[in-house]
């Protein structure tokens, strides 16, 4: 069916794994509003997200914090890069994360590599480091054979939970906030979740400099013979949304907690309450089970472009079957 002029170029769907938070779909989900798109019609779709992203895709985004598009015509990596440049926000470049990622094509990188079993647990990108990505976004390149969501949970109402059952602990963490340590390589490490070496991580190979930039993000660097142990903190665990008024579960405690082990690292000693104290395991359990209870994970279909608000929504990764091949981008 074809669109109506003047008409918008999307139209708000449902899919069977959305849910109802505070009685806003959550995710939003746009598909194009006069039915499946013509080929060569990306430039169209890239005309309509200039068009309206401040009139329909920026409010609806403020409202869900997360927005998937389905059905547009984007198919490769190049087709995702220029789609991301029309929404206009600027590039944050990935210094201080601590995914192994590549570069594909212009401000277009690889999804966290880490092995396909693996399960990458839930965070809010960067929350690790001072400066982070106000939007992501993801890309569904090459669907997988099976599994490999990526979940997305509201950060809001994982704050107001762990605020119900642990008011103690969170008026601790919002007073003190966390510290996380990592110890890096020199090069990336594909094995590990967290296999980022200090090369790629400050993006140059001299030490001089590595530590200028780790000083700017305010970290310590401690360097050994073939490595370097890294230490951020303490940094606020709970912040304010001042978009939407509220307070934000803005941590990386559980993915750290659980997630963050390799030959170098023991997960338990990556992030700790101040003056190293160690998270209680129970609170850490608790937190898992309360973003898993909350969390909504679309199958990916080829083509999909999910775009995350980072201080509204936390995600995750789960375990796939290749292939599998989503991109991402990160924007100030």
């Amino acid at each position: 069916m074809a669109r109506v002029a003047g008409s918008s170029f999307f139209q708000e769907a449902r899919l069977p794994e959305q849910r109802a938070v505070e009685g806003v779909a959550f995710p939003a989900v746009l598909v194009p509003s006069g039915g499946p798109p013509a080929e060569g019609s990306h430039d169209e779709f890239l005309a309509a997200v200039r068009s309206e992203r401040a009139s329909r895709l920026e409010p609806l985004l403020r409202e869900a914090g997360a927005v998937l598009l389905r059905g547009f015509p984007a198919r490769t990596a190049a087709d995702f890069d220029r789609a991301v440049d029309a929404f206009g926000y600027e590039e944050l470049p990935y210094v201080g994360g601590a995914a192994p990622r590549s570069n594909v094509v212009g401000r277009v990188f690889t999804a966290n590599e880490s092995p396909p079993d693996q399960k990458i647990p839930f965070h809010h990108e960067m929350a690790q480091v001072p400066t982070f990505p106000a939007k992501l976004f993801f890309f569904c390149e090459v669907e997988p054979k099976s599994g490999g969501e990526t979940p997305i949970v509201l950060s809001h109402y994982v704050y107001k939970r762990m605020n119900e059952k642990f008011p103690e602990f969170v008026e601790k963490l919002e007073k003190h906030g966390l510290i996380y340590t990592r110890v890096l390589g020199e090069g990336d490490d594909p094995s590990s979740p967290i296999g980022r070496g200090w090369h790629s991580t400050f993006l140059t190979k001299d030490k001089t400099v590595a530590e200028e930039r780790a000083a700017n993000l305010g970290m310590t660097l401690e360097w050994t013979d073939d490595a370097v142990k890294t230490v951020m903190g303490p940094i606020p665990a709970v912040k304010w949304d001042e978009v939407r008024m509220r307070k934000i579960w803005f941590n990386s405690m559980v993915a750290a907690y659980t997630g963050w082990k390799d030959a170098r690292n023991d997960p338990v000693k990556a992030v700790t309450l101040v003056h190293g104290s160690p998270l209680p395991a129970d609170v850490i359990e608790e937190c898992g089970k309360i973003l898993e209870e909350e969390c909504v994970a679309v199958l990916w279909q080829q083509g999909d472009i999910l775009l995350i608000d980072n201080w509204a929504v936390l995600h995750s990764r789960r375990s796939f079957k290749p292939p599998r091949r989503v991109l991402a981008s990160l924007c100030k």
